[in-house]
C-alpha cells in the first residue's frame, strides 16, 4: 500500500509496515465515514483496512444513515452485541464491557473531525440503538502530522486498534495495527513535515496562531479547553 506524498513529494510504500497476512479477530469494524475524511491525504482508515480481513472491517460513507438505504447496517445496529464507540456521559467503559459481552461482537467507530462526528452520532437514529462505549485511556495519539482538539483525542486507526485489542484480549493487534501508522508519521516528519501539537496544548501555551472563533459556541469550547473541561 503506497502511503501519502511526503511533504517534499516523495513517494513512500508502507507495505514492509503492514501485517504479511490480515490479522484474524473475531470482532467486526463498522467505520462510518464522513464524505470529508475521502479528500484528505493524511487518513488512516486505509492504513486499517489494509491490516485487517474485508469481512471484519467494512467503510460506509456519507452523513446520513436511514433503515431503508442501509438495512444491512439497520440490522447491525439492532444486534444486542454491537457497540457504538462514542464519548460521552452515557457511555460505558470498553474495557468492562468486553468482559461480558459474548463473542463475536460489532464495533461501529464513526470517522471524522469530533464536529462532523457528532453530527453523524446525534442526527442518524440507528445510531442510539446499540449500546454507547469509550475507550478508557490516557494515552496520547501518536498521529502526530494532524491537529487533535486535545491531548487524549486519538485517531480513528488508534481507537480500532485498542478497541480491537481489548476486545480480543491481545495486545499485539494494538502494535500491528499502530506500526503503518507510526511509519507514516516518521516519514511525514523525515521530509520536513512539523509535529502538530492538540488545539488544548496551543492554547494553554499561548501558541494558538489563528484567529479566535467569532461564534460564542466555538469560543466556549476553546475555554472549557484551556480551562480543563471534559468536552
Amino acid at each position: 500500500v503506497p502511503g501519502p506524498p511526503t511533504s517534499s513529494s516523495c513517494k513512500v510504500c508502507l507495505c514492509p509496515f503492514f501485517p504479511v497476512h490480515p490479522l484474524k479477530v473475531s470482532t467486526c469494524l463498522y467505520i462510518i465515514q464522513h464524505p470529508a475524511e475521502e479528500s484528505r491525504v493524511l487518513r488512516t482508515v486505509p492504513l486499517l483496512t489494509a491490516c485487517l480481513p474485508r469481512d471484519k472491517c467494512k467503510v460506509l460513507i456519507g452523513r446520513r444513515f436511514g433503515e431503508d438505504r442501509y438495512p444491512e447496517l439497520a440490522a447491525v445496529c439492532r444486534n444486542s452485541n454491537t457497540l457504538i464507540l462514542y464519548p460521552g456521559a452515557e457511555a460505558a467503559n470498553l474495557e468492562e464491557v468486553a468482559l461480558i459481552l459474548p463473542s463475536p461482537s460489532t464495533i461501529i467507530i464513526i470517522d471524522g473531525t469530533w464536529s462532523q462526528a457528532k453530527d453523524i452520532f446525534y442526527k442518524n437514529s440507528l445510531f442510539r440503538l446499540p449500546k454507547q462505549v469509550q475507550l478508557k485511556t490516557s494515552i496520547s495519539s501518536q498521529y502526530v502530522i494532524r491537529t487533535q482538539p486535545t491531548n487524549t483525542c486519538l485517531s480513528t486507526l488508534e481507537c480500532a486498534a485498542i478497541a480491537l485489542a481489548t476486545m480480543e484480549k491481545n495486545d499485539v493487534i494494538q502494535e500491528t495495527i499502530l506500526r503503518p501508522l507510526q511509519a507514516l508519521c516518521s516519514f511525514q516528519l523525515q521530509h520536513g513535515a512539523q509535529i502538530h501539537h492538540s488545539k488544548e496544548h496551543l492554547l494553554k501555551n499561548g501558541l494558538y496562531d489563528k484567529p479566535m472563533p467569532k461564534n460564542k459556541r466555538k469560543l466556549r469550547r476553546m475555554e472549557l479547553l484551556v480551562n480543563n473541561v471534559k468536552i
